[in-house]
């Protein structure tokens, strides 16, 4: 089974046709052009891969933030 942060990173890559090799915890959206919207859809892409509400109440600004957010929402 695929951990969280794979799941994200697959996500994005795919999102932006790009390698997730090219994606670290430490990537910045911002720096992969991913900006709040896209952050949100993608967010909600991954809720329902995993069936899972994440409740986003900070900005996310890292891959990190992203796994974190969703770890969290999973562990509840």
């Amino acid at each position: 089974m695929m951990d969280t942060f794979q799941l994200v990173s697959l996500a994005i890559a795919k999102r932006l046709g790009i390698s997730s090799s090219e994606i670290t915890m430490e990537t910045e959206l911002m720096e992969l052009g991913i900006d709040s919207l896209d952050a949100a859809e993608l967010l909600m892409d991954l809720e329902e891969k995993l069936g899972v509400e994440v409740e986003a109440t900070r900005k996310l600004k890292t891959i990190k933030d992203v796994v974190a957010e969703i770890e969290a929402a999973v562990n509840e």
